[in-house]
């Protein structure tokens, strides 16, 4: 057999490989009415920008820019952590009312934060291969803004493509889902094109992946855009419940599950940088060689976002705010427990819990925005939501850095974590009840719950 045979042979079975594929990821992204809905291009959509963001990553990985190592000195991690503030700096403030200005054109907003993205992965190859962090820098911290836009405004247009008898936690888990298979999948490839060529190749697949996303964004369905006069299709205006429409006053069930998932990213944070250091110690970890205890914490980390995903795309809850004091609870007791029984195999465990309560807390968090928060300050409110969030989670990160060097005794920290966390459940829980007593009083039917009951 000829080489231009058997070139032809493997060409037609890669390509019959990736039509089945393609058939097969079609199938699930638009199952269970999502393809008419629109919520499977939705899905497929953030797929492309997970794929995006992971050349992006992998790329700039070994540059001047990111080459930073958990082996570094702490202040230079505690420098790193300030960093990845810098892009909400600007996501709150501008970004997200920007967005909720053009939720009549949200699929040019979202189409063109894939284009610039792509424009600005063109500037940073160039950059790279030449050693300019004049350019390489902003371009980069543009790209991190871009994505946290992207990362919103999918968010605020969930419930316009929602189909009938799926419920948003469900809606928000597939796509948390199609964007970790996606970067677990290009990632690697990504890597492998690295060490083959060089970042800048990487980038340049990274500027065709977004100008394919930007396509996809602008064939979302119209009715993405929200016509100015147009009632909000969903439960919440046709049970009659409140639109909240100032940030000043979200309501008490977003307020809630803000605070709540603000002690899940601040334990995330918290944990990430306090096991790393002290993983490191040979003598906690005997016989297991640092290194293969900080895989181990990665892998375990990793497939506790996993699984939180994965639970949420299974929930049939109609009631994202039980999910979250549900999340929180479980979170709660697994460092209490760990706590007690500290050691390697506990590290993991609660590394687990951790990355597990992260993921499940911002799926149900996202739903509840979507539910009871008007469309007109939307957007407005997921970009304070994820400022909030990125900031505790600094918090929690700093903090962890700190006691990593002042208590290395995993019992003592632990615990005192832990005594956070039911601290906040206990507050939340009694604010909750609070609210519910004050209702009594004031004579409201109890066969008539309102949004902050049902939630």
């Amino acid at each position: 057999m000829s080489l231009r045979t058997r070139t032809g042979a493997a060409g037609r079975a890669t390509r019959t490989a990736a039509q089945k594929a393609g058939r097969v990821t079609r199938k699930a992204t638009h199952a269970g009415g999502a393809g008419r809905s629109g919520l499977g291009n939705l899905i497929e959509l953030n797929a492309v920008n997970s794929a995006g963001d992971a050349l992006i990553a992998v790329a700039l990985a070994g540059t001047m820019f990111f080459n930073l190592d958990v082996k570094q000195a702490q202040g230079q991690v505690a420098l790193y952590l300030l960093v990845t503030m810098a892009p909400f700096a600007l996501v709150a403030p501008l970004i997200g009312p920007a967005l909720d200005h053009m939720r009549h054109a949200r699929r040019v907003a979202i189409a063109g934060t894939m284009l610039a993205r792509g424009l600005l992965c063109w500037g940073m190859a160039g950059a790279v291969l030449h050693k300019d962090p004049l350019t390489l820098m902003p371009a980069a911290f543009g790209a991190l803004v871009l994505s946290k836009a992207f990362g919103v405004s999918r968010s605020a247009v969930t419930p316009r493509v929602l189909p009938e008898g799926l419920n948003l936690v469900t809606a928000n888990a597939r796509a948390s889902f199609s964007g970790l298979v996606a970067a677990s999948v290009v990632a690697p490839l990504g890597a492998g094109l690295v060490a083959l060529t060089n970042a800048g190749w990487a980038l340049r697949v990274a500027t065709l992946v977004f100008i394919a996303g930007a396509i996809l964004g602008i064939r979302l369905p119209s009715h993405v855009d929200t016509p100015e006069t147009a009632h909000e299709p969903g439960p919440a205006r046709a049970t009659g419940r409140t639109r909240w429409r100032t940030l000043l006053r979200v309501g008490p069930v977003v307020g809630e599950a803000i605070r709540a998932n603000a002690a899940l990213r601040a334990f995330s944070g918290f944990l990430i940088l306090y096991l790393a250091f002290l993983l490191r110690t040979k003598s906690f970890i005997h016989p297991v060689s640092p290194n293969v205890a900080l895989g181990l914490l990665a892998a375990a980390a990793g497939a506790g976002g996993l699984v939180g995903t994965a639970l949420g795309a299974l929930a049939k809850a109609r009631a994202p705010l039980a999910i979250v004091f549900g999340t929180l609870a479980i979170t709660t007791l697994t460092a209490a427990v760990c706590a007690v029984f500290f050691g390697l195999v506990a590290a993991l465990v609660v590394a687990f819990a951790g990355a597990m309560g992260q993921s499940l807390g911002k799926l149900s968090l996202d739903a509840i925005v979507q539910r009871e928060i008007g469309e007109e300050v939307r957007s407005s409110t997921f970009a304070v939501s994820e400022t909030i969030h990125q900031l505790v989670w600094v918090i929690g990160g700093l903090v962890g850095l700190g006691m990593s060097i002042v208590a290395s005794n995993g019992h003592i920290a632990l615990s005192i974590v832990a005594a956070a966390l039911a601290a906040t459940m206990v507050a939340l829980v009694y604010r909750r009840a609070t609210r519910r007593a004050v209702r009594r009083r004031r004579g409201h039917p109890e066969g008539e719950p309102t949004a902050a009951d049902t939630a």
